[in-house]
């Protein structure tokens, strides 16, 4: 274990042997870290928290911090963070609350850019990008390989989708389903097509991006139809497409609603 002389380890964490840690951290008790991870300076890391296995933790990181809630009274809520995780400088996760989930959780391969914000009972999926600053009140929800551009603020109890990209400077007070690209404040909230370019990247055949393609047509570009007509369509001419059927079923059980207006089909 490579651990500077300046650092401050309680006897209560437990961090496997192969971990690293700089200079002026403090890891409290209640703390357990995996394998391979790389700590560095000045970071407070404080428990109930659990972190996996080669996991990059920038300078001056704040990991596992009581949630900002005035109805927390100091239950041991918990916050757990997967594998292979790159967490730049100055980043805060917040853990959850007992009237909330009772945890927040990151989970693997996930890139989060200096000064981001996780706050409590967030759930945050796989191989998701938070540009610098983008932030996440809390009960937030985000699906795998979403990207969200920096200076961004998420609203609590929001859900983005998985594969969506957000613009940077956006404002988020309702969910955003998987597959789009969105960007805009509070009630100008717009999206302007599927994320062609992403589900390329990641490997989409050509023939789901058609089938996602149309089935948004359906759902957004449809204003005949009322849209729980347009979900059944869209589900009925998506066939067994499993991307169609996930974006016809994120729109049941929002909270905050689903982001609806679009920008003129070009």
């Amino acid at each position: 274990m490579n651990i500077h002389p300046t650092a401050i380890i309680d006897p209560g964490a437990v961090l496997h042997d192969s971990v690293s840690v700089g200079p002026y951290t403090i890891i409290g008790p209640r703390v357990s870290i995996g394998a391979g991870s790389e700590i560095a300076s000045h970071c407070v890391i404080t428990g109930p928290t659990k972190i996996g296995e080669h996991n990059r933790i920038g300078p001056f990181a704040t990991i596992g911090a009581p949630p900002q809630d005035l109805k927390y009274q100091g239950e041991p809520t918990q916050l757990t963070i997967g594998d292979h995780n790159v967490i730049r400088e100055y980043v805060s996760i917040h853990r959850g609350t007992a009237a909330g989930l009772g945890y927040s959780t990151i989970g693997d391969r996930n890139l989060l850019m200096a000064y981001v914000h996780i706050a409590h009972d967030c759930v945050v999926g796989n191989q998701v990008i938070m540009a610098n600053a983008a932030t996440l009140a809390g009960h937030v929800r985000i699906e795998d390989r979403a990207i969200i551009g920096g200076l961004t603020a998420v609203q609590q109890f929001t859900r983005i989708g998985a594969f969506t990209y957000i613009g940077g400077m956006s404002g988020v007070s309702k969910d955003v389903p998987p597959y789009v690209v969105m960007a805009g404040i509070r009630g100008q909230m717009r999206i302007s097509g599927i994320n062609r370019v992403g589900l390329k990247r990641a490997g989409f055949s050509p023939a789901t991006i058609k089938k996602l393609v149309a089935a948004f047509r359906t759902i957004f570009r449809t204003p005949d139809l009322l849209l729980q007509e347009a979900l059944e369509q869209a589900r009925r001419e998506g066939g067994d497409c499993p991307e169609v059927l996930h974006m016809v079923d994120f729109f049941k059980g929002s909270k905050q609603g689903v982001v609806r207006l679009v920008d003129e089909e070009e």
